[in-house]
């Protein structure tokens, strides 16, 4: 048992850790309100635009795009979202781990046909570590998402797609579900699978039938589905961002949650020792005092 100078010591600096942590979990707490509120004004746009194209892709209407071109996969793109900072539990942990699982799948192809998007510094710096090199620098989109970011970052992945410099393009990211759970998810981009696209404006609410008719199309349906296809794109590199940003958000309010509440039961603990240590010294010292009158 340490001597009580030593025992109040570090009493005092576990309550400093302490206020450290629960200052950081109001920060978190506040900046997931933001964008839980981003994520809400945000999701009547979505939701419209998938029930458009849900409508008419109902139709007989044919159409061509590019974006829909499914070919052997040579080349592969993979836009991965982490964080920039750490002191939010496993977040980063999980994404860097399921980036490594998507790579070895991919190793067939050898290093120079797989290009890395690092949306956040620690995946950026994880990928460093992997042996790989980014294809540009995206820490700000992590920081404050950005749909002019997310747009032209799309329009990019798009570009390359249709180009055919790249055959294929997935997304690892965290998907916000509530406080407590973000999932981890990693789902292919490009090409785009129009049936995922009807699921999820069917759970939504969305999806429904027969109200082709309230729109007067030119020049033809089939080109207005591809016109779509690239906002519908665009959407949903920003709907990600969001998703890994809040979700961000989540993982740290928890983790600053849990290192407050074991730095109390700490505290208690440390508090409970520097007590019987104070009592046995003060037990020790009338025994020496009841001795020596006893002499």
């Amino acid at each position: 048992m340490g001597s009580l100078k030593e025992v109040k010591n570090r009493i005092n600096s576990v309550k400093s850790t302490r206020q450290i942590t629960s200052a950081m979990k109001m920060v978190a707490s506040a900046k997931l309100h933001k964008a839980q509120s981003r994520i809400e004004n945000m999701l009547p746009y979505q939701q419209k635009l998938n029930e458009i194209l849900t409508n008419f892709l109902s139709t007989d209407a044919t159409f061509e795009s590019p974006y829909t071109e499914v070919r052997p996969v040579t080349r592969v793109a993979v836009v991965v979202f982490s964080s920039n900072s750490s002191l939010c539990g496993a977040f980063n942990a999980n994404v860097v781990k399921k980036l490594g699982e998507t790579l070895e799948e991919y190793k067939s192809l050898g290093k120079e046909n797989i290009l890395i998007y690092p949306i956040g510094k620690k995946v950026e710096q994880a990928t460093k570590k992997l042996g790989y090199t980014s294809r540009g620098n995206y820490q700000g989109m992590a920081e404050k998402p950005s749909y002019v970011q997310a747009y032209e970052l799309a329009g990019l992945l798009m570009q390359e797609f249709v180009e055919k410099q790249i055959d294929r393009v997935e997304l690892i990211y965290h998907h916000f579900k509530s406080m407590g759970a973000q999932i981890l998810t990693r789902e292919e981009y490009l090409p785009i699978d129009l049936s995922k696209v009807e699921a999820t404006a069917a759970t939504e609410g969305s999806g429904k039938r027969g109200f082709q008719n309230d729109y007067i199309v030119e020049p033809s349906v089939g080109q207005l589905i591809a016109d779509l296809l690239p906002k519908v794109l665009s959407q949903k590199l920003f709907t990600v961002l969001q998703d890994s940003n809040a979700s961000e958000h989540a993982a740290r309010t928890l983790a600053m949650q849990t290192a407050t509440d074991n730095a109390n039961e700490l505290i208690q603990d440390l508090t409970k020792q520097y007590n019987k240590s104070r009592q046995q010294a003060i037990t020790n010292e009338l025994l020496d005092i009841i001795a020596g009158s006893l002499k």
